[in-house]
C-alpha cells in the first residue's frame, strides 16, 4: 500500500492555475488528480462522492463569485468522518495562522513549482493512514431496492434535470451522486463525453457517425445505451478511442 497513488482533489477557481497545479501534481508520480473543481458548492459534492487523500484549496474564489473562501470549506468538512488532509494553495500568506489552527497540513504559495509540490506529497504519503483493500460498489435504487452494482459491469452515467441514472448490465438504476461527484469516485475510468455524461470508454462497441453527430454505443452487443457525445469534445473521444486500438488505417 505505500506505493499506492495518493488520491487529489483541487479546489481553484480560475481555469489556467486548476489546470497547472493538477500537471504539477500528477508530474511528481506520487499522487492522481480525481477532481479539479472551481467552486466550494462542486467540491463538497466531490468529497461526498468518493474518498480523497488530500484537497488542495484556493482561498480566494472570486472568479466564480463566490464570497465564501477556502477556508470555509475546510471549516465544514475537517471534522467529518474519512474526512482528507487539506492543504492550502493560494497567492496569500497571511492566511497561515489560521490555516493550521484548522488543521492544514501545508501552506503552498503561488507561483507553485514542482519541486514544493512534490514535498507536500511526500509529507503527505508519510502521514496517510492504510486505505482499507477491496473494491468500492456502487450503490443504486431500483424502486424501494438497494442494488449494488460492480464497477466493471458500469457502461455509463446520465444526469437528466436533477436527477442521475448509472447505465449498467443489471439495467438503468437511479443514483443520489451527482456527476461531478462521480467523476471524482471513478478518476479516469469514466470520461466525460457530454455535460450530461459519463462514459467507460473501455466498454463502446460502436461509435456511431451516420447522423452527423458523434454517438457512442455502450455495453454489449444484446444489451447497451446509446450515448451523444458533444461537439467540442467529438475530436478528444475519438483520439481516446483509437489510443488504444489497431486496425484503422490513418491518415
Amino acid at each position: 500500500m505505500a506505493n499506492e497513488l495518493l488520491r487529489a482533489l483541487v479546489l481553484e477557481d480560475e481555469r489556467p492555475t486548476r489546470n497547472y497545479l493538477v500537471e504539477l501534481i500528477e508530474a511528481t508520480k506520487l499522487a492522481e488528480v480525481s477532481g479539479a473543481v472551481g467552486t466550494i458548492d462542486e467540491a463538497r459534492e466531490a468529497l461526498a462522492g468518493a474518498p480523497i487523500d488530500v484537497v488542495f484549496v484556493d482561498l480566494q474564489l472570486a472568479a466564480t463569485g463566490d464570497s465564501r473562501t477556502g477556508l470555509d470549506l475546510i471549516r465544514a468538512e475537517v471534522d467529518a468522518p474519512g474526512a482528507p488532509m487539506f492543504v492550502i494553495a493560494t497567492a496569500f500568506q497571511e492566511h497561515g495562522i489560521e490555516a493550521f489552527k484548522l488543521g492544514v497540513v501545508d501552506y503552498l504559495l503561488k507561483p507553485f513549482s514542482e519541486e514544493r509540490v512534490e514535498q507536500c506529497l511526500r509529507r503527505l504519503r508519510a502521514r496517510r493512514p492504510e486505505r482499507k483493500s477491496g473494491a468500492m460498489r456502487v450503490v443504486a435504487r431500483r424502486k424501494k431496492n438497494l442494488v449494488f452494482v460492480d464497477p466493471q459491469d458500469i457502461w455509463a452515467f446520465e444526469a437528466i434535470d436533477r436527477l442521475t441514472y448509472v447505465h449498467s448490465r443489471v439495467g438503468k438504476l437511479d443514483i443520489d451522486l451527482s456527476l461531478i461527484a462521480i467523476e471524482a469516485s471513478f478518476g479516469r475510468t469514466l470520461t466525460r463525453v457530454h455535460r450530461n455524461w459519463l462514459v467507460n470508454l473501455a466498454l463502446v462497441q460502436e461509435m456511431d457517425r451516420d447522423s452527423g453527430e458523434l454517438t457512442l454505443i455502450v455495453g454489449t452487443t444484446e444489451e447497451n445505451v446509446h450515448v451523444p457525445v458533444s461537439r467540442d469534445r467529438a475530436r478528444a473521444v475519438r483520439d481516446l478511442l483509437l489510443q488504444n486500438a489497431t486496425g484503422l488505417r490513418r491518415p
